[in-house]
């Protein structure tokens, strides 16, 4: 097994990014032969930016996937813009990307509704640099959010495309969803996803917010009028479930199992406590270690290079094999 996934620099990260993406990035360090993590400084800059703060983000960034338990020495980390193969093979696989796939992208329909003065082309191709991310590694598996299935599912006819016309030379990677967590919802309005942008203030949980903070927002969170309170999930109440996930989220356990846990509480403000308390003790030692990680901008750019070279030695084969199967720059 080889897996990949890349993390956006931008915005800060919310619970959601956490449960849904950077603490299974940690434990695939121990479930695979080899894991690729990447910040995807290019993804970045298909919509308006402020290029000084998007250096920040990415510090920002990474600190967190260092707190949170990446290891260097144990996975490859490192950001995309460092390894040209990325943007070659993206490229390249365009020839093989139908413009109707990527008109149908969700992703883009939402991001571009927002945009009020340019919807860039790289927003529209951003499904085949995405591809070209994980394809250029071979990666096998991809751990990404529930929210990511249709790029998964493009990716894989990308892959089955290029090797139908040139040759078996891809790998075809498989998606995969959490659990438990999979959607964590905003606080504030549970039928929407938690989100930096599209999210509202007190329904967002950051992963470097303060315990009196988290504890605050938790509390405040919406659940239901119903009376006697009903602590149980369902696609009828959006709010008490999304508490629930998150719960059992932070614990480890199941959702019946986090659900079973609150079979004595009084009412929602149990729910909301145990909820809170279980989010600021997954949290804070991640808070704590970047704190002390962050100052140390040398010591990310260390990372960051050593992660490149590893990265463009996984890469080189795979573009070689391209390039040749293709017709493309000096043959062999």
């Amino acid at each position: 097994m080889r897996i990949f996934s890349g993390i956006q620099p931008t915005g800060r990260k919310h619970l959601g990014n956490y449960i849904g993406a950077i603490r299974r990035y940690v434990e695939g360090q121990d479930q695979a032969a080899e894991s690729i993590y990447c910040v995807v400084d290019l993804h970045a800059t298909t919509v308006a930016y402020d290029p000084a703060e998007l250096r920040e983000r990415l510090y920002d960034t990474l600190a967190i996937l260092v707190a949170a338990g990446l290891d260097p020495e144990r996975c490859i980390l490192f950001r995309q813009s460092d390894v040209s193969a990325h943007p070659e093979l993206s490229w390249l696989l365009s020839s093989v990307t139908s413009w109707g796939d990527l008109n149908r992208m969700h992703q883009f329909k939402d991001k571009s509704a927002g945009q009020r003065e340019l919807v860039s082309a790289g927003l529209f191709t951003y499904p085949v640099l995405m591809a070209a991310d994980v394809l250029v590694h071979r990666a096998t598996h991809v751990p990404v959010g529930d929210d990511q299935r249709q790029h998964i599912e493009l990716m894989r006819d990308i892959a089955e495309r290029f090797n139908a016309r040139f040759g078996e030379v891809l790998v075809v990677p498989e998606g995969t969803y959490p659990p438990v967590g999979a959607r964590i919802m905003d606080l504030q309005e549970p039928t929407r996803k938690m989100s930096t942008t599209g999210g509202t203030a007190e329904g967002t949980v950051y992963v470097l917010d303060p315990p009196k903070t988290i504890e605050k927002k938790i509390k405040r969170a919406v659940t239901d009028s119903d009376d006697p309170p009903v602590i149980r999930a369902g696609a009828d109440k959006p709010g008490v479930t999304n508490l629930l996930e998150i719960l059992a989220a932070a614990r480890g356990i199941t959702l019946a199992e986090a659900e079973a846990s609150m079979a004595d509480a009084r009412g929602y403000g149990d729910l909301k406590a145990a909820t809170a308390e279980a989010v600021i003790e997954l949290l804070t030692p991640v808070r704590e270690r970047y704190e002390e990680l962050r100052p140390d901008e040398r010591r990310l750019e260390e990372i960051l290079a050593v992660g490149a070279e590893k990265a463009a030695a996984s890469a080189a084969p795979v573009i070689a094999d391209v390039r040749e199967a293709m017709g493309v720059g000096r043959p062999r």
